[in-house]
């Protein structure tokens, strides 16, 4: 079982210090400010990192949005790895009008630009939003057909959508416990043993721990220091909390990059200017190097 402590930067984010005190604003969001702006926050969280005593090999995983191939390329040399939700190919939704990012033919698009590209890409699906499990299906094997073309898909996440007051769909019901793991399920069989699947913690309260018996492998990006800034009002677990939970499930909690350990070894799938920095990070197997897992000793 997987972690990637520190590595979620998308969207504006307060930068803690280990007080608490929030030092500064840093952000990823290119659909405002584009390409140029990436790169300049890349450079501001590798200076933060420094002066805060933070793990230096953390790299950034770049969740853009739906981009053109020009504009993935660019960032595939500051990121080792990019990202973006299909969330459903269904093209009616309610939660979607008037968001032309969303169109399920752009997303698409975009994944195949990413595959072309040989870049590390996440994607997944958001459940309980208005879509049927036969579209939940569609979905899934849609990025399977792209992953099966290029070999390019890292992770898939299973999303749950959770309503909050301050959104459209504040009275629309979230989906039961159950449907997620059973959702997880059908994922694991129709992407098979070698994908990595993550569902978000923090979204289930405390039932997450049966999520790795439905299939799941991966937490995703959890951080000590930040809050899930899509979903604030749910706070990560407790490393030491989650960490004992996945080793009562039978899995060993280990760290990762941004960048899944499949692809932190396979020169092709990384921008040369990262290679050796990436490379000094991982073990043999592409994990993060033991004595680097500090999040162990905090």
């Amino acid at each position: 079982m997987k972690i990637c402590p520190l590595n979620y930067l998308t969207g504006y984010a307060p930068i803690r210090d280990h007080t608490g005190e929030v030092v500064a604003f840093v952000g990823i969001d290119v659909r405002a400010t584009r390409l140029d702006k990436i790169k300049r926050d890349v450079a501001i969280v590798a200076i933060l990192r420094q002066r805060l005593g933070l793990p230096t090999y953390l790299e950034n995983d770049a969740n853009a949005g739906a981009l053109g191939e020009d504009e993935l390329a660019r960032l595939r040399s500051v990121a080792p790895s990019q990202g973006m939700m299909i969330e459903s190919l269904r093209d009616d939704l309610d939660c979607h009008r008037g968001a032309p990012d969303k169109t399920p033919a752009r997303r698409l698009a975009t994944l195949e630009a990413a595959g072309r590209l040989q870049i590390p890409f996440t994607t997944g699906i958001l459940i309980g939003i208005g879509e049927t499990h036969a579209e939940r299906v569609e979905s899934l094997l849609a990025i399977r057909a792209l992953h099966e073309r290029y070999g390019h898909i890292q992770e898939v996440i299973i999303q749950n959508f959770r309503a909050k007051p301050t959104i459209p769909m504040r009275d629309w019901p979230d989906p039961v416990p159950e449907d997620l793991l059973r959702t997880v399920a059908v994922a694991r069989l129709l992407l098979g043993p070698d994908m990595n699947i993550q569902a978000p913690p923090n979204l289930s309260a405390q039932g997450y721990d049966r999520l790795p018996a439905a299939g799941l492998n991966d937490w995703g990006g959890i951080s000590p220091l930040t809050p899930d800034h899509i979903n604030p009002e749910r706070p990560w677990p407790g490393l030491a909390e989650l960490r004992r939970r996945t080793e009562s499930a039978g899995h060993e909690l280990r760290e990762r990059l941004a960048v899944y350990p499949e692809y932190a070894t396979r020169a092709a799938f990384l921008d040369e200017r990262l290679r050796d920095r990436v490379s000094r990070a991982v073990d043999p197997d592409g994990l993060v190097r033991p004595d680097l897992e500090v999040w162990r000793r905090w």
